[in-house]
């Protein structure tokens, strides 16, 4: 390993020599990397009942805060850092990525008012933006056409294990010691991670797995998006990410918040159940979801299954949602919400393995960029903001039809998460549309 640790992204393919054992390490780190990010991402999520009552919020502000705020920082970071990754060393950008938001992270722990808490998660939004397209392509080197999908899925688990961490450690510390406690907890260990990444993963070379060995010249940033937006399989995937992002981020930030105010659960019980169903639910969808499309597109020789899986996947959702939000059985409420978490989340790695593979070696950090900042700027920043103002709206809508203001807030919260719901019909439309096109466009 220790020789690896040499190469750099201008070693010729043909030098850089490279273990299976090592190969499954990369994967398996960066998802770790994914994990950090994605936990401390969703600590503000579980907690946001204690920030609200503690600045006395809005659920809209809540969702400014955790929505709007901290996508706009993300996406308008997010180009530049993967332009940069296409020409530069993705390993090192990691690693300062990590190092960035679990810093800022652990200082939301000293907000004192709604605007430093803002501003502490715009710069989160900062340093996340730099982890998933170097991670992209980097994953896309190392693994090619016929493996990427299930390589890719591997890393995306980290979402769910991250939010998995966010929500146990947030939980149990904040029960204990207080909110603050818990993101000063959740931040400073990434400091370490960031650390090791820098230490023992290495930077391959571009284009290392593809079968045709060959590298490409890097266009400008105006001509890749100019190529990408000429092709209809990109456009429509990335419509079908803007809704069903809508849909994931959405809901899933309210989640606990609908738990403690419909169902009556404590706030650590609420982490907690939401833990258990992305342990049950969200490791599995995400991994099954990359993994199915991948051996089905492979074995039929048919990249539209990249699409049709995140399709049906949402086709079974939409309903199986309103089955959650009339449940009243708290087992029902739990198995449901398994289901529809494993179910939601398939979509992540079949729709980044179609991106990856409209794109040549040295234009891919830039293609994940782009699509993530269309899954952020309109899900991440619109879902939960939209969410909240619905939840508002919805809220004061039952206060006027003589509701208790306890029943009106679980109400509200219930009816703004089922109109939320219904974006996944829009995103099933554009991944039929995206399928259209995809077997002449994709390079697989």
């Amino acid at each position: 390993m220790a020789l690896l640790m040499e190469a750099d992204a201008s070693t010729p393919v043909g030098e850089f020599a490279v273990t299976e054992r090592y190969r499954q390490f990369v994967v398996w780190s960066l998802c770790f990397v994914y994990l950090v990010n994605q936990a401390d991402r969703q600590i503000f999520s579980v907690l946001q009942q204690p920030i609200k009552e503690a600045f006395r919020l809005t659920d809209g502000q809540l969702g400014l805060v955790g929505g709007t705020a901290f996508a706009l920082f993300y996406v308008t970071v997010g180009i530049p850092i993967a332009r940069r990754a296409d020409n530069g060393n993705r390993i090192r950008i990691i690693a300062v990525s990590l190092a960035l938001w679990s810093l800022f992270t652990a200082l939301t722990s000293l907000a004192q008012n709604f605007w430093q808490l803002l501003i502490a998660r715009m710069f989160v939004g900062v340093g996340e933006a730099g982890c998933n397209p170097p991670s992209y392509s980097i994953i896309s080197d190392y693994f090619g056409p016929k493996r990427r999908a299930t390589a890719i899925s591997i890393y995306s688990m980290g979402a769910s294990g991250g939010t998995i961490v966010g929500l146990i450690v947030g939980t149990q510390v904040a029960q204990a010691y207080g909110w603050r406690a818990a993101f000063l907890v959740m931040g400073l260990p990434g400091l370490i991670v960031a650390a090791l990444v820098k230490k023992y993963l290495a930077e391959p070379p571009r284009g290392l797995s593809d079968p045709s060995r060959q590298q490409s010249q890097t266009r400008t940033f105006g001509a890749v998006l100019k190529l990408l937006w000429s092709r209809p399989t990109f456009r429509n995937l990335a419509f079908a990410t803007a809704f069903v992002g809508m849909v994931v981020y959405g809901i899933g930030s309210f989640f606990s918040v609908w738990l403690i105010r419909k169902h009556h659960l404590s706030l650590v019980d609420a982490g907690l159940w939401i833990a258990m169903a992305s342990v049950l639910g969200g490791l599995t969808g995400t991994f099954f979801g990359g993994r199915i499309a991948g051996v089905l597109a492979d074995r039929k020789h048919d990249p539209r299954w990249l699409m049709w899986v995140p399709m049906i996947a949402l086709a079974i959702n939409v309903p199986a949602g309103l089955f959650l939000y009339a449940a009243v059985s708290k087992l029902l409420v739990f198995v449901l919400l398994t289901f529809n978490i494993a179910v939601g989340i398939s979509f992540l790695a079949p729709t980044i393995t179609a991106t990856q593979g409209l794109v040549v070696a040295h234009e891919r950090a830039m293609a994940g960029a782009v699509m993530l900042f269309v899954l952020n700027l309109i899900g991440l920043g619109l879902g939960p903001l939209l969410t909240g103002h619905l939840s508002d709206r919805w809220r004061s809508y039952f206060l006027e039809h003589g509701e208790g203001a306890a029943q009106a807030s679980a109400d509200g919260i219930t009816r703004a998460l089922i109109c939320m719901l219904l974006a996944a019909v829009l995103a099933i439309i554009f991944y039929w549309r995206a399928a259209g096109t995809a077997r002449d466009e994709l390079i697989y």
